[in-house]
């Protein structure tokens, strides 16, 4: 990763499924972000399986990383699904992938670095026209706005698929794979999930950047900050 002081980009933060840790590595390359003397914002384009009033994810990023945190939800959602199929449950038209484009163009505009954390996957409609989180990173590009992607990988047997998969469609789009972060890493690895630290970089084409423990994401804001640099390699 480059120097984020150097950058006015946008990163997307996707995953290779749900409950992958996405928002923990979000907060945790928000700290590095800001560690390195970079300007950061944190936008969720949809959160789903929430009622007004509940904390979300842009919650749980400024509780690890600062109150102070500039962060964004653009839309929220109460069923725990996807943002098209929650949408539709409830009525709601969601707005078009252009127009969480244009959102963005403006914090992007007041932010060296904009951290934008995906709902699942790459591929997951976040509006009722089709429009996906790599949709997205397209219209941001048009905008000229620099923007790259961070996936987001379980560690164990059945993430290179996916991995591979995702690293296929971004090239499809000519969106580039800054890199891998492999997400509630266990305090005991087995063959598999050592197995992945080899084969994800081979299979996706993009640096391993780090691994982010299982339960970072209960630390203290203190204890998790500190730890923070131990976890990556970004250079």
């Amino acid at each position: 990763m480059a120097d984020p002081r150097s950058l006015t980009s946008v990163v997307l933060v996707t995953g290779t499924g749900t409950e992958v840790g996405k928002t923990v590595v979000t907060a945790a390359l928000a700290a590095v972000v800001r560690q390195r003397g970079s300007t950061l914002a944190v936008v969720k384009p949809a959160q789903t399986g929430l009622a007004p009033g509940e904390p979300g994810d842009v919650d749980v990023v400024r509780r690890l990383v600062g109150d102070d945190l500039t962060t964004h939800e653009l839309v929220r959602l109460r069923d725990p699904l996807s943002p098209e199929a929650a949408a539709r449950r409830e009525g709601v038209v969601l707005p078009a992938v252009g127009a969480h484009a244009k959102r963005i163009g403006e914090v992007a505009a007041q932010s060296e670095v904009v951290l934008v954390e995906g709902s699942g996957g790459l591929l997951v409609r976040l509006d009722g026209r089709g429009g996906t989180l790599a949709d997205l990173g397209v219209a941001l590009r048009y905008k000229g706005i620099g923007c790259g992607v961070v996936l987001v990988a379980t560690a164990g047997l059945g993430t290179l698929n996916a991995a591979a998969l995702t690293a296929e469609a971004l090239a499809a789009r000519s969106l580039p794979l800054l890199g891998v972060v492999v997400g509630s890493w266990p305090a005991r690895p087995g063959l598999a999930e050592e197995s992945n630290l080899v084969d994800l970089p081979r299979v996706t084409g993009a640096p391993l950047w780090g691994r982010v423990p299982d339960g970072a994401g209960r630390m203290p804001r203190a204890d998790f900050l500190a730890a923070v640099p131990s976890w990556f390699s970004l250079d």
